[in-house]
């Protein structure tokens, strides 16, 4: 079974744009630390005159933007290279990319922005959508 070279390349593109959101995400919490000086663990608090506190809510939401991430981005990750395999139209696998990094990106400009509901639901819910798609794809391809 061979894949589409060219839907590889834009796995790997799309994945690598992921991957740097990602590291950027762990930036931006350390950032919010550092600004909030609200720290998890005594070592950091003490050399910045700190505090210690998971408690801090702007934090907590740059951090929780970040495991989202974590959470959805790491099965794409996974699931991208099986559903190529499936050998699908050039035109769906690139959908499914595009869409799901469009989504991503946008589920954390909305949560850390603090958008009203029901951008954050939608901008999830889009990405979960193109997973279970390549999930569904996965299983009845194979």
């Amino acid at each position: 079974m061979e894949m589409n070279k060219d839907l590889v390349k834009s796995f790997a593109f799309y994945g690598a744009l992921l991957a740097g959101k990602v590291l950027v995400m762990a930036f931006l919490t350390a950032r919010q630390r550092f600004a909030k000086k609200a720290f998890a663990n005594p070592e950091d608090a003490i050399s910045t005159k700190g505090k210690v506190t998971l408690q801090d809510p702007d934090v907590e939401r740059v951090r929780r933007a970040h495991q989202n991430d974590l959470e959805n981005i790491f099965p794409f990750f996974f699931l991208g290279p099986l559903y190529l395999l499936t050998n699908p139209t050039t035109y769906a696998a690139m959908m499914c990319f595009r869409v799901f990094t469009a989504a991503r990106f946008i589920h954390t400009f909305v949560y850390i922005f603090q958008v009203p509901q029901p951008s954050r639901a939608l901008a999830f819910f889009t990405g979960m959508i193109v997973n279970f798609y390549m999930i569904y794809y996965i299983i009845t391809g194979f």
